[in-house]
């Protein structure tokens, strides 16, 4: 697979990562040795950077990804992030006390004395963000992480934090049915020599075969909150989605490993995360960074999928409480 640097002076990795969410079963139960697949499945393929949190699955992703690190001689990139606190009223804490502790619980799930790069999963809106990028430039210096990242985050505050201490990564949703980064996040990671990092570049599963719909006992309880979903707005994205679906086989390709092909192609510094537990589904969009589009493939992709095309938010309110908006 095609390497990229992860964030000016971090190391080199696959143009493609793998998000570990799914092995922690919020998008359906799962079993340790379908985990196990897939994560072979990844290395076999290429794949050398990893993704996971502290919160996915509380800890259970983490686990998985530990557990496969001790039975295996393969050593990749490990991204993880904390700050999101979950219990009866969730709440985002960026203390110094806080992540210190919650990357020290990740270490200990993990099996390993240091990570590649770790996040801030939210921001917590009341504290400084000057003060939280001194926490990780003192995590930097102990060595216990290679780098540093924010996530969902505004332009404003990459510039603010990368001021204090340089910001290895972003990582904000990004997608042909998301494409809010495309105004002035992208470009200022570009600029500031910080990796961009596309979560959910998939869609939430929509760019697979078959289609995720809303009557698919795989939707789960997190993408059934999700608007675009909703009875409202998904009779029309599945329409869009259908045509690109079409489109997709008119090109020879899969949907999948299409709609990666397209954002790998919006900048050198984008390195996308898909999430998947199955290595099936891993199979058919692991190939991505070989497809080349021309320009007239991108304006059909364009034509079929335009910008501002998605019907309903990505989020739910309760959901969106902890993303920073800018637009």
């Amino acid at each position: 697979m095609q390497q990229r640097q992860l964030g000016a002076g971090g190391p080199m990795v696959s143009a493609i990562g793998l998000g570990g969410l799914s092995f922690g079963g919020l998008f359906g139960a799962t079993t340790l040795d379908e985990s196990l697949s897939c994560l072979d499945a990844a290395w076999e393929a290429g794949i050398t950077f990893l993704d996971i949190a502290n919160i996915y699955g509380n800890g259970r992703s983490e686990e998985v990804i530990g557990q496969w690190l001790a039975s295996r001689p393969h050593r990749p990139a490990l991204a993880t992030k904390a700050s999101i606190v979950n219990g009866p009223e969730r709440r985002v804490d960026n203390s110094r006390a806080h992540l210190r502790a919650e990357l020290e619980g990740s270490l200990r799930r993990l099996g390993v004395e240091r990570v590649d790069l770790f996040y801030m999963h939210r921001r917590e809106f009341s504290r400084p963000i000057e003060e939280v990028a001194e926490t990780m430039a003192e995590l930097v210096a102990e060595g216990k992480i290679g780098g540093y990242g924010l996530s969902e985050i505004a332009p404003h505050t990459l510039r603010r934090a990368h001021a204090v201490h340089p910001v290895t990564a972003v990582q904000n949703e990004y997608s042909l049915w998301t494409r809010q980064p495309e105004l002035g996040l992208i470009q200022t990671c570009a600029e500031l020599g910080v990796a961009f990092v596309p979560f959910s570049p998939l869609a939430r599963g929509v760019f697979g075969i078959p289609m995720l719909t809303p009557d698919s006992q795989d939707l789960g309880p997190f993408r059934s909150q999700i608007p675009r979903f909703s009875p409202e707005h998904w009779p029309a994205n599945h329409r869009r989605l259908s045509a690109f679906h079409t489109l997709a086989a008119e090109m020879g390709h899969h949907p999948s490993a299409l709609a990666l092909a397209w954002c790998l192609a919006q900048g050198p510094h984008l390195i996308p995360i898909p999430g998947t537990r199955s290595a099936d589904h891993l199979r058919a969009w692991a190939g991505a960074d070989r497809i080349s589009l021309t320009a007239a493939d991108l304006a059909a992709i364009e034509r079929v999928l335009p910008i501002g095309w998605a019907h309903g938010d990505r989020y739910n309110d309760e959901m969106a409480a902890s993303v920073e908006r800018y637009c």
